[in-house]
């Protein structure tokens, strides 16, 4: 698998500029663009900073499933303010968003 090619055609469809994704993540372009073409290999902490604009996981980039499911803006957002509560209040949260969907 090709993560480069894979983080730049997530980029795109995303439409991402790759000077947005540096802004995004303060990884400078030239680092980007190496990543992309294959000539850096980047470190997991590196990776988990550009996956987080591109809606994605560390799981699902290593997917081979070519079907990744990429998470709107608010729904990355809910997501994140899930994984800050504490077990209590996310067991809250869950059950309001099953009220929510009845």
């Amino acid at each position: 698998m090709e993560i480069g090619k894979r983080i730049h055609d997530i980029r795109t469809e995303k439409g991402l500029t790759m000077y947005r994704l540096t802004q995004i993540t303060g990884i400078s372009g030239h680092h980007i663009k190496g990543i992309e073409e294959g000539t850096r290999q980047p470190t997991i902490e590196t990776l988990q900073k550009l996956l987080v604009p591109l809606g994605l996981t560390l799981a699902e980039l290593f997917s081979e499933d070519k079907k990744a499911v990429y998470l709107s803006d608010n729904e990355q957002a809910l997501l994140e303010n899930y994984r800050k509560l504490d077990e209590e209040k996310a067991s809250a949260l869950l059950r309001i968003s099953e009220v929510l969907n009845k």
